[in-house]
């Protein structure tokens, strides 16, 4: 007797083919991505740099504060 399966069976991922190869793989993932626009890359890259200042100082100003006590403990 021949079981049928009593549920679907999912759709395997398309596999590129074998001719294909890394290159063509590449490009057909980087055809899937959808790219920022101009005013959005400026937006982000602005946010972004403003965060990593905002970060250094506050590293900074930290470390000062840890090394004045250093300072202070240790005379």
């Amino acid at each position: 007797m021949v079981e049928t399966p009593t549920e679907p069976q999912p759709e395997q991922p398309a596999t590129p083919a074998a001719s294909e190869g890394f290159v063509g793989s590449t490009v057909a993932e980087l055809r899937k991505v959808v790219w920022p626009s101009r005013q959005q890359l400026f937006a982000e890259s602005v946010a972004v740099i403003l965060m990593v200042t905002l970060s250094a100082f506050a590293i900074a100003a930290i470390d000062r504060f840890y090394s004045w006590v250093n300072a202070q403990v240790f005379r």
